[in-house]
C-alpha cells in the first residue's frame, strides 16, 4: 500500500487564519498578506505586534482550537481507506503544542488512530511515497513525490508540484 505523509499546520489546521481572526478582532488593524510572501506569515502583522503574535503562537492552548482547513476531513477520510496515511507535524518546534495537536487530531480526524500521528522535530526522518506540506524545508530531503500545499509564505516557490486546496488533493489521489 502506498504511503502518504500529510503535514498539519497550514495543510489541515489553520493557525494563520486563527491568528488573523484574533488579531483583527482584538486590534482592528489590517494584516498585510504581501509581507508574508516568501517568509513567515507573522511578518504580515504590523511590526509593533509581531512579538505578541509569536507569544500567542507559543502559548499553551493556541493549537487546540484551530479551524480545520476546508474539505481536508472528507478527503483524508477517503484517502485513509486507500493509502497508508500519516499526519506528521514538526510539533517539537512549538513544545506547548504537542498535547493540543493530539487532542485536535482526535477531535477532528477521529477516523485516524494514534498510530497515524507523528510529532517530530525534523521531518527528514519520515519516508513515504508522497508528502503534502506547506514548507519547502520539509520537502527537500523527502525521498518520494513532493507536493507543496499553497500558503502565503510559499507563493514564490516554483520547484514543486503545487496543491492549492483539498479538492485538488482529491483529484490527484482519489480519481
Amino acid at each position: 500500500m502506498e504511503r502518504i505523509i500529510v503535514d498539519m499546520d497550514e495543510v489541515i489546521a489553520d493557525p494563520m487564519g486563527d491568528m488573523i481572526d484574533w488579531y483583527t478582532r482584538e486590534y482592528k488593524l489590517p494584516v498585510n498578506y504581501e509581507k508574508m510572501v516568501g517568509t513567515s506569515w507573522i511578518k504580515g502583522f504590523p511590526e509593533q505586534h509581531q512579538e505578541l503574535c509569536w507569544q500567542r503562537l507559543l502559548a499553551p492552548g493556541f493549537f487546540r482550537h484551530l479551524p480545520v482547513i476546508e474539505d481536508s476531513q472528507e478527503v483524508l477520510k477517503d484517502i485513509n481507506k486507500r493509502y497508508e496515511l500519516f499526519i506528521v507535524s514538526a510539533a517539537v518546534e512549538f513544545p506547548n503544542s504537542l498535547k493540543d495537536k493530539l487532542d485536535w487530531l482526535n477531535e477532528h480526524f477521529s477516523f485516524l488512530t494514534w498510530k497515524q500521528f507523528v510529532f517530530c522535530g525534523d521531518k527528514k526522518l519520515v519516508y513515504g511515497d508522497y508528502i503534502i506540506d506547506d514548507h519547502v524545508r520539509n520537502l527537500v530531503n523527502f525521498p518520494g513525490k513532493k507536493y507543496l500545499f499553497t500558503s502565503p509564505h510559499n507563493l514564490n516557490e516554483t520547484d514543486y508540484h503545487r496543491l492549492n486546496n483539498w479538492k485538488e488533493v482529491s483529484e490527484l489521489f482519489l480519481k
